[in-house]
């Protein structure tokens, strides 16, 4: 299960493996709040259910809303100053967002509540949202990254879309973050993993267990017990043969009767249009390339993010996977890759930027990777996805003026939504 704004990666576990947990030494002055089941915050309002993943930034918590008698997502901010600061940045921008959807039809997370909790290691800001499903990430991962289907994925795009013309048009936001992670569907997968459709009744006492007795097992050695099982679980699973179950993981999995309808999450690293944040942004594969040389940025921003996520949905992979490569930076390779499936940058766009004279000749040529290899999307989707060519061409023409390199000229979220492709 996934949830709402991170300040790093997050994880639950709720289908294939864990990621690594956020370990011990985090829990101390400044750090996170070691919150347990049955735990109370807000004068007794929310009480703890079960840990739902982790941040660089913060824990998230499944909790109960004893008021109201819901289930809500709890995020319990580190308690050092700067932590602080970026919680309180976020329920700026996350109370704006609900102060213009009070219908809560936007496709955009609601925020709940805020407050702040005092424990051993500090004071800690707690923002209070809607409790929502499975990442987009994990519904690819779901179908073992075989891509969920072209109907499928326009229905996705079209909730996205609202959320974006919502946040870009009416709210003047810029995500600056979005990919798979950061866009939650409204259900679980499993429906055994929500607390709504699988009946749970909430813990409202704390629960003591042999885990914290101390005369069975210590927490921390309960930690390194835990990584170490999963660290043999890998391990095992590197060595199951290509036959049997490994064959059988190769299928897709039915994805009918899985509701697709999703909102925009996770506003840690967003922004105000008017107000941008300096230095880089958005995770690597879904940058922009006015980013990547350093020519500012806008809305278009998130429009270009949009485009590699949805290319994401449909083929199970990343559009743009850099690497470092020999004589040239992780910047370089995801500027070729570009311009192989897109065409050459216009020159005006390539020498736009503060960085544009590490990467670029006064000719508009990359310095260092002068050989490409030119694959457009087209013919990726027939040749290495097995699109028909139909497909490919309503796909590409839908994609391909998102992925324009002059951002100006890339269609809003709003334009996007009167697409053919998407009608």
């Amino acid at each position: 299960m996934a949830f709402f704004g991170n300040g790093g990666n997050c994880s639950s576990g709720s289908e294939g493996e864990e990621d690594e947990d956020e370990g011990m030494e985090g829990y101390r002055k400044g750090g996170y709040h070691a919150a347990r089941p049955g735990d109370r915050f807000a004068g007794g309002r929310f009480v703890a259910q079960r840990k739902l993943g982790w941040g660089n930034f913060s824990t998230v918590w499944l909790a109960y809303d004893t008021h109201l008698n819901r289930f809500v997502a709890l995020k319990i901010q580190k308690s050092a100053r700067d932590y602080a600061q970026a919680a309180l940045h976020e329920i700026e921008l996350l109370s704006a967002i609900a102060k213009g959807d009070p219908t809560n039809s936007k496709n955009v997370l609601q925020l709940l509540d805020n407050f702040k909790h005092a424990g051993p290691n500090g004071q800690h800001v707690c923002i209070v949202t809607e409790f929502l499903g499975d990442s987009l990430l994990r519904l690819i991962r779901y179908n073992r990254n075989k891509g969920i289907g072209l109907s499928r994925v326009k229905e996705i795009c079209r909730s996205v879309l609202v959320g974006l013309d919502y946040l870009h048009r009416e709210i003047g936001i810029i995500h600056t973050d979005l990919k798979p992670e950061n866009v939650l569907l409204v259900s679980t997968i499993n429906p055994s993993k929500d607390p709504v459709r699988s009946g749970l009744t909430p813990i409202l006492e704390r629960t003591v267990s042999n885990q914290y007795s101390g005369s069975v097992i210590s927490f921390s050695e309960k930690m390194l017990k835990m990584r170490a099982r999963r660290a043999v679980a890998k391990i095992s699973r590197r060595r199951v043969s290509l036959g049997g179950v490994a064959a059988e993981m190769e299928k897709e999995r039915n994805l009918d009767g899985i509701s697709l309808k999703c909102k925009i999450v996770d506003f840690g690293n967003a922004c105000w249009g008017s107000q941008q944040l300096a230095g880089e942004i958005q995770t690597r594969q879904y940058r922009a390339p006015e980013v990547i040389i350093g020519s500012g940025y806008s809305y278009s921003a998130d429009m270009w993010s949009f485009a590699c996520m949805t290319f994401e949905l449909a083929t199970g992979e990343v559009l743009f996977a850099p690497k470092t490569c020999q004589g040239c930076s992780e910047d370089e390779d995801h500027l070729a890759l570009m311009m192989e499936t897109l065409g050459k940058m216009p020159k005006k766009i390539a020498s736009s930027g503060t960085r544009s004279k590490e990467y670029f000749d006064r000719h508009g040529d990359l310095k260092r990777i002068r050989r490409l290899k030119f694959w457009p999307l087209e013919l990726v989707l027939v040749q290495r996805y097995n699109f028909t060519e139909p497909e490919a061409h309503g796909f590409a023409d839908f994609l391909r003026p998102i992925l324009d390199f002059t951002p100006e000229n890339r269609p809003t979220a709003a334009d996007c939504l009167k697409h053919p492709w998407l009608n």
